[in-house]
């Protein structure tokens, strides 16, 4: 990394174990030098000693940050950021994006907020004065920043039915690193689920497919936890499935157990509650290890999954039709080693991580010139008299 202009990466959370993308994007920039600030520490282990968290553990913090999630006011943020003195900040997701729109735009420097998925599609469906609030704050945030990424054209438009300004909001994927060709590797399981359970990821899809295939039965592997595990577990269990639970992994469980997968499946689908995927990474990290994913047509899925040629796509909520293409697969060892291929190389080509960051990099430069030439002063303010 470089010693470069400097970016702050907000996650008022940080940093939740499922969000390795973060991170793993932020450790990817060379020209830019980044600080990731949090208003908590979340343990995991992707929390780590150098982050900057805005409010310490204890009663007074709680306190503060309440009152900031109340008002959008901070001191205790106006004064980090001075004293980290970035030209971008970058927030991820709608509603931190608004938490620290007051605090960037107090002190002249560009906001730059990425939609991942559930903050443009569940949370503004909320009922009453919490859904009231929520889409009144993601349009002040909309407003505030210079920028808005989304993570797929499906993000881009939910942004823009949402209010933001259609000039602002740019489609970039963040991408994931693309490995040396791997080594063949002896097969231990045959379809890899890795995600949260909750609804929208379309665990209960994927078991009662697989329920349907007989025997011999595929031996699954499944990566996470959420609330819906112990129902899943249950139900495997009572269709007789092979499967292992593993829990919450660090990312080289997660690569290795690729790596030892024939299929990964991530049957994504539209919760009750609205919620939906952006793209989900793990679809690009399976395919630069070659393996063929077996999905829907949900959200930016298409974007990362060519069907026929880099894996298969169903209808959401569709099982007959993921057990279908989850049989062809297992069942087909040319076709599924000529889709893995073919998903390694349109990960390379589309999603690799560094290509992808260094785009980053040049919407961080253009963020930062555009505030730079409507105020001519680029550069935060050493100190501040009083905060709004």
């Amino acid at each position: 990394m470089s010693d470069g202009r400097a970016v702050v990466i907000w996650r008022s959370a940080l940093l939740l174990a499922s969000e390795t993308f973060i991170r793993n994007q932020g450790d990817a920039l060379t020209r830019w030098r980044p600080s990731f600030v949090g208003a908590t520490k979340t343990e995991s282990f992707l929390a780590l000693d150098s982050d900057v968290i805005a409010y310490p553990d204890g009663a007074r913090g709680r306190l503060a940050f309440l009152r900031h999630r109340l008002t959008g006011r901070s001191t205790a943020l106006v004064r980090l950021l001075t004293q980290l003195r970035p030209a971008v900040v970058h927030a991820h997701f709608g509603g931190d994006g608004w938490l620290v729109s007051r605090a960037a735009e107090r002190l002249g420097v560009p906001l730059v907020i990425t939609l991942h998925g559930y903050d443009v599609t569940r949370e503004p469906k909320a009922a009453g004065i919490r859904g009231i609030r929520y889409r009144r704050n993601l349009r002040t945030a909309f407003e505030r920043a210079t920028l808005v990424i989304a993570v797929s054209e499906f993000i881009r438009q939910q942004a823009i039915a949402l209010g933001a300004d259609p000039a602002k909001v740019r489609v970039h994927h963040i991408g994931v690193t693309v490995p040396p060709a791997p080594a063949p590797t002896p097969k231990r399981w045959d379809v890899l689920f890795v995600g949260r359970f909750v609804e929208k990821k379309g665990i209960d899809d994927l078991v009662e497919a697989v329920g349907t295939l007989g025997q011999p039965r595929p031996r699954l592997l499944f990566i996470g936890t959420g609330p819906l595990e112990a129902p899943m577990r249950e139900r495997a269990a009572a269709l007789g499935l092979d499967a292992t639970f593993l829990g919450v992994q660090e990312p080289a469980v997660v690569r290795r157990s690729m790596a030892e997968s024939r299929i990964f499946v991530s049957p994504s689908k539209t919760a009750s509650d609205g919620d939906s995927e952006g793209l989900p990474t793990t679809i690009l990290e399976a395919a630069s290890l070659g393996l063929p994913t077996v999905s829907t047509r949900h959200s930016g899925i298409p974007e990362g999954v060519v069907h026929g040629e880099t894996g298969l796509l169903g209808a959401e909520g569709d099982r007959a039709a993921l057990a279908r293409h989850i049989r062809q697969l297992l069942t087909d060892d040319a076709l599924r080693t000529r889709l893995g291929d073919q998903a390694r190389r349109h990960v390379a080509a589309h999603f690799d991580l560094r290509k992808q960051t260094a785009l980053l990099e040049e919407l961080y430069d253009e963020a930062a010139g555009a505030i730079g030439r409507r105020s001519g002063v680029p550069d935060v303010p050493e100190s501040i008299s009083h905060v709004s």
